[in-house]
């Protein structure tokens, strides 16, 4: 682990790895097939996607050799919010994981502000969450329903509407 003294682990010249100018590694792992998992201030970068920002993950799991991540996609934009869904999951086997899994669960875990789950429609409901993304000032709000939830239905929507506006209000300063 390094700490605020030393330097990040500088990632091997044979990486394939491109970062973006002003991005920086924070940790970074060889895989079974001879990869990259590579761990930035800006995202996580898996062998052959593209960056996942940290806002993009919705969940990660660490099995002690395997990291499993299952990026959020968009499956529809709401007035002042977005509506949410699993994407494919993307695992990987890690070499010497060093700091690749504990960096994961902070960055991850640090960009989510706000959470809270609300029943919506027969028992069924919605996460509402709000999470903080780079370059971006406040929060940004997505939901995500729960699978047996028809999300389309007027009611639903209205209720999920008057969910995320509580939800701003409830973390908006009042003293700016």
């Amino acid at each position: 682990m390094w700490d605020l003294f030393r330097r990040a682990p500088k990632l091997p010249a044979d990486s394939g790895i491109t970062l973006d100018s002003d991005e920086r590694v924070i940790a970074w792992s060889r895989t079974s097939s001879d990869a990259y998992v590579v761990a930035t201030d800006r995202g996580l970068r898996l062998p052959d996607r593209d960056r996942l920002d940290w806002h993009q993950i919705h969940k990660a799991v660490w099995s002690g050799r395997e990291l499993t991540v299952t990026p959020a996609s968009v499956v529809e934009q709401r007035d002042g919010y977005d509506v949410m869904a699993d994407a494919s999951p993307v695992s990987v086997l890690l070499l010497e994981p060093r700091e690749v899994p504990a960096q994961v669960r902070s960055r991850v875990t640090g960009s989510v502000s706000y959470t809270s789950h609300h029943v919506v429609d027969g028992g069924v409901g919605v996460r509402v969450v709000g999470r903080k993304v780079r370059g971006r000032d406040g929060l940004t709000w997505s939901v995500r329903y729960d699978s047996a939830v028809e999300a389309s239905t007027p009611d639903v929507v209205a209720a999920t509407g008057a969910l995320v506006a509580e939800a701003r209000a409830a973390t908006t300063p009042r003293d700016l």
